[in-house]
């Protein structure tokens, strides 16, 4: 975008910037969720040029398939001051808060399909900056139909972790999520509800209220345009994201079949530490988390002093308590602990070697092999990935 510029160089910033957004605001409402396609040209052209491409329906034939079905539907400007009217805004790329190292595990995944991408920005609803919440954030999730146990034990739990500073991620769902935000809420955390719906939309219309207070202290965040109605394969698609902004995700009460356990599968994916609380052997609430629990799936908790030594040591908190006896790989688990193990520890190998020894997929190991190298424990040079000598 040209301008003249005899007043300075934010003549011409703040129209591009605004150019910017609206393009990623109508590539966000037209792309309807994640798309690889979609980033991957985004980020060869820019974001202006493949909305400008969209609109004509000059994008090339792989573009023209994702985007051409509702790329007439330019509500970008709409939106955004829906948006703003409501004390929200559009999240995207070209901010600084955008949560960056979170959003890294979507980048090892390489079975991954086109919509299993990141996604393309985040619609929110709140005033606190979303890279500061998700710096110290555990994903908590279950059953809708939760038991008076599985309600209990999420309340001292999640009330636990938001007095002591962490937030608190989850669906805003019936149930384990809902009993999740009410915890936080209770003891003046801060907790964050990620939608399968636009954030102009009570989902369910039960939680308005819930949803109003989560956004007066914490951040109600959807990657659909406002407006957009729920959907069985956007509920999917959410769970992925709980885990993404999450350090590590805990099921507290999860049926045999449950999305519950996909958004475990997800973080497992992601290399993020997965942990399950247990229940009463009778209760068919709690089927799913015993059998993750059972097949090494998660690691079982039952209070916020586990989940923190869990998920400290990845993000970098300690549990001052026992310092003095906490080396850097104590809290290692799941994947992580796996992968760091299988490394050689005088030598380097490649990922394909490290899965073999793992007894992990490739893609699993290519996730855990950045999160170790964030935590100072692994390295890589031109002979593969080692180990840090001395941790």
């Amino acid at each position: 975008m040209t301008g003249r510029t005899t007043s300075g160089p934010s003549v011409n910033e703040a129209p591009k910037a605004d150019e910017r957004r609206h393009a990623w605001a109508y590539l966000s409402a037209v792309t309807q969720g994640a798309s690889r396609t979609v980033s991957a040209a985004i980020a060869e052209h820019g974001v202006v040029e493949v909305a400008d491409a969209a609109r004509k329906g000059s994008a090339g034939a792989e573009l023209t398939a994702k985007l051409g079905p509702r790329a007439h539907l330019d509500t970008a400007a709409a939106d955004l001051e829906r948006l703003d009217r409501a004390g929200g805004r559009l999240i995207t790329p070209d901010d600084e808060e955008w949560p960056a190292w979170q959003m890294l595990g979507f980048d090892q995944l390489d079975t991954a399909t086109d919509a299993e991408g990141p996604p393309l920005a985040l619609w929110v609803w709140g005033q606190r900056r979303l890279d500061e919440l998700v710096e110290r954030a555990i994903g908590i999730v279950g059953t809708r139909a939760a038991s008076g146990y599985g309600e209990h034990v999420t309340a001292e739990i999640t009330g636990d972790l938001a007095v002591d500073g962490w937030t608190v991620v989850s669906g805003a769902a019936f149930g384990i999520d809902a009993a999740a935000h009410r915890a936080a809420l209770g003891v003046g955390g801060t907790t964050v509800a990620i939608l399968a719906c636009g954030v102009d939309r009570a989902y369910p219309a039960a939680h308005a209220k819930l949803l109003r207070g989560i956004s007066e202290s914490g951040l109600v965040i959807s990657e659909y345009s406002p407006g957009t109605v729920p959907a069985r394969y956007r509920f999917l698609a959410r769970n992925r994201l709980i885990a993404a902004l999450s350090g590590g995700t805990v099921v507290v009460e999860a049926g045999w079949r449950s999305g519950a356990r996909n958004t475990a599968a997800w973080a497992r994916r992601f290399g993020r530490p997965v942990m399950a609380v247990p229940g009463p052997v009778t209760s068919a609430a709690s089927q799913g988390c015993h059998r993750m629990i059972r097949e090494g799936e998660a690691r079982l908790v039952g209070n916020a002093r586990d989940i923190v030594e869990e998920c400290g040591p990845l993000l970098g908190v300690d549990d001052d308590r026992d310092a003095q006896f906490v080396r850097a790989l104590d809290g290692l688990s799941g994947d992580l602990a796996l992968v760091y193990e299988a490394l050689p520890a005088t030598d380097a190998c490649e990922p394909i070697a490290a899965a073999e020894s793992a007894g992990v997929s490739v893609d699993r190991v290519r996730a855990a092999l950045p999160l170790l190298e964030m935590e100072g424990l692994v390295q890589r040079d031109e002979d593969g990935w080692s180990r840090v000598a001395g941790r």
